[in-house]
């Protein structure tokens, strides 16, 4: 089992430390904030195991902040600490959602028990959903499999669905990024609100703006009216960046702004809009080379790469081929009013040791075709398109270790100087980031994420 990252949301600097240095020594990671504020802005950047959160802070009541938190982290436990645990108050908190509470000042050995057995709580939850799942066979709509890198990927969108972090699919193309994404709205808080999907690689570079963020009427030739961006389009649910590494350095820079302030503004327009929603973004491009080139910003990267999914080619993923063959000759098969169509034992052999370099995309068009063609209901070898039937099969490589994708090594860009005095600074202030960020004088957010690419989340 993994450690566990507690985020600790409390005004006492005192406390803070000594809550920390306690959970450090039972084997926690530990963040800590200082305000409201600071600990939902953590909630973007990192997804902790549990919180404890105290009830009274400075900018706001910690009840606000729990109802806040349970919104946008349904299955992420919170425990409360505070000097007034009567009644009323401890009944309010269990209300709201609170998992627990903590009368101040706070027991050690209580305080134990009680984020082990919130860190648990957090755990089995999310291993009933796998297991529901599992049972079912319903997975995530469209994604279908059941091999140990398709079971791991459930693992992870089980994790990540239910917040709001903000997500990067990583992936070949045709393995089915956009159904990732889609799957991750539809388990999410935002799933009655809309799901808008954006090919950024099929926008012209003049027009990728306004296909954003929306134009006025004048702004340029042929802006007879005013046109509402996919931002706008996408307000209360959940905007899929597809392609991403192919959008313009100058609408990064606007990207990048719209993403840390849920604000932009209309081209040619001169009032500010404000969206509430998720942003999950895919590219089949190694983003981090593309940074190094100068072809992508670096604090985009980070930005939009909170928590990174790997979605497994077809060629390494164990057993799902020939399930996902028939399910898909299945399918094609009902539209055409032909049941009951198989493969022939040449044409499995051949479907089997073919590479897949379309992946998915590749499979389901090939089935079609076979489906279409097929005499007698049995595909054979003739029904397959010529590139299965006339190239040289080729062995796919068999994997058994499912991918693991939101773990990346330390980017060569940050010099082992600047890791050791982040991480010493972090130690000296037993995890208070609020300090290390004024011991160092560098922003919450940057600190957060050298903290990620750390593995202290």
């Amino acid at each position: 089992m993994t450690r566990s990252t507690i985020l600790v949301i409390d005004d006492d600097p005192s406390l803070g430390r000594l809550l920390a240095h306690w959970l450090q020594r039972d084997d926690h990671e530990v963040l800590s904030a200082e305000t409201a504020a600071e600990g939902l802005d953590a909630l973007t950047c990192a997804l902790p195991d549990a919180i404890l959160l105290d009830l009274n802070l400075p900018d706001a009541h910690g009840l606000e902040v729990l109802a806040t938190v349970k919104q946008r982290h349904p299955r992420l436990p919170v425990v409360m600490m505070t000097v007034d645990a009567d009644v009323d108050t401890v009944v309010r908190c269990m209300q709201y959602g609170a998992f627990d509470y903590l009368p101040k000042p706070v027991d050690r050995t209580k305080l134990f028990t009680t984020v082990r057995n919130a860190v648990d709580k957090g755990r089995a939850d999310l291993r009933i959903a796998q297991l529901e799942r599992e049972v079912d066979g319903s997975g995530y709509p469209g994604i279908l499999g059941q091999s140990p890198q398709i079971r791991e990927l459930f693992r992870q969108m089980d994790r990540v669905a239910p917040s709001d972090i903000t997500v990067l699919v990583r992936g070949e193309s045709g393995t089915g990024k956009e159904l990732v994404a889609s799957g991750l709205h539809s388990a999410s808080p935002r799933h009655s609100a809309p799901f808008v999907a954006v090919n950024c690689a099929a926008i012209p570079e003049n027009l990728q703006e306004s296909e954003l963020f929306g134009h006025e009427k004048g702004a340029f030739t042929g802006a007879d009216q005013r046109r509402i961006g996919r931002f706008e389009q996408a307000n209360g649910g959940t905007l899929f960046l597809d392609e991403v590494g192919e959008l313009s350095l100058p609408l990064q820079a606007k990207l990048l702004r719209a993403l840390q302030e849920q604000s932009f503004y209309r081209v040619g327009g001169s009032s500010e809009v404000r969206v509430n929603l998720r942003i999950l973004a895919a590219t089949h491009r190694d983003l981090r080379a593309m940074v190094a080139d100068g072809r992508f910003r670096e604090d985009l990267y980070y930005r939009l790469a909170v928590f990174e999914l790997a979605v497994p080619p077809l060629r390494t993923r164990d057993g799902d081929l020939l399930l996902l063959a028939e399910r898909f000759l299945r399918e094609v098969g009902a539209r055409y009013g032909r049941t009951n169509l198989r493969l022939s034992h040449e044409a499995r052999e051949r479907v089997e040791r073919h590479p897949w370099p379309g992946n998915v995309r590749e499979l389901r068009n090939a089935m079609e075709r076979a489906a279409v063609l097929a005499r007698d209901g049995v595909v054979q070898l003739a029904d397959l398109p010529p590139s299965l039937v006339l190239g040289p099969p080729t062995a796919r490589p068999q994997t058994t270790e499912p991918p693991k994708p939101q773990i990346e090594q330390e980017p060569t860009r940050l010099s082992d100087i600047e890791r050791a005095a982040i991480l010493r600074a972090l130690d000296d202030a037993d995890g208070n980031v609020s300090e290390v960020v004024r011991t160092l004088g560098i922003p919450r957010t940057t600190l957060y994420r050298r903290l990620r690419e750390y593995g202290v989340r």
